[in-house]
């Protein structure tokens, strides 16, 4: 996932996010209210963790904004605050799930999770295509029930377009998750990426089809197995 982390106290950003990273997600993080507006406007995100008490722009400005527009990202909200009263009221304005400090980091990934998951319109716990299935506990890729070993880009990428259930995936977003963390990345690079994860899936059912002008969609030529 790409994740927007949108905290003003340093220690816990700053953990958080190295946490996340490790975990396999592409985090950004941001301090400031005007910083998350900017990031918002940039990227494309799967979903927003947003602190309530942020500088500049409060967080609940910024999830006002985001329903005003009828933006559908999932935003789980993160408060020291954990009355009744601001729970009722952060998700009446909008957020999708609430957590309250101090948390544990399995929880705050498994809530994300599901908020995603309801998002592109799935309930189950894993993501499919055909008979290529991601478990998010595992965090396993398996074809055909045999587990598929994967570079950590490979993963990377084959787990960012599953996850689009069906939509497509922009070159420039490949670089953005992939490839975030280089700034001389070649093209070539992508298309290389690329060449080597259909390789991995020949004859499998499942293949990478790009849609010029769109980007990257994963596609099976069977229902994905129950």
């Amino acid at each position: 996932m790409h994740i927007l982390l949108a905290e003003d106290e340093h220690s816990l950003g700053e953990w958080l996010s190295k946490a996340l990273e490790q975990s396999g997600h592409k985090v950004d993080w941001r301090n400031d209210g005007r910083l998350v507006e900017l990031a918002l406007g940039d990227t494309d995100y799967d979903a927003l963790v947003l602190d309530l008490g942020l500088p500049g722009k409060s967080g609940t400005d910024i999830l006002r904004s985001i329903r005003s527009r009828d933006n559908r990202l999932p935003v789980l909200v993160l408060t020291a605050r954990d009355s009744l009263t601001e729970r009722v009221n952060t998700l009446n304005q909008g957020a999708d799930d609430f957590l309250p400090k101090p948390f544990a980091l399995a929880e705050l990934e498994a809530r994300l999770t599901a908020l995603v998951r309801r998002a592109r319109g799935s309930e189950h716990p894993r993501f499919a295509a055909g008979p290529l299935n991601f478990d998010t506990v595992t965090r396993q890729f398996t074809l055909h029930g045999a587990m598929l070993a994967l570079s950590p880009r490979e993963h990377a990428l084959l787990k960012a377009l599953i996850m689009r259930s069906g939509e497509p995936l922009s070159r420039q977003q490949v670089m953005d998750r992939i490839f975030s963390d280089e700034s001389d990345v070649l093209p070539s690079a992508i298309d290389m990426l690329l060449h080597r994860l259909r390789k991995r899936l020949e004859h499998s059912g499942v293949h990478i089809h790009t849609y010029r002008g769109l980007g990257y969609v994963l596609e099976s030529d069977t229902p994905s197995q129950p």
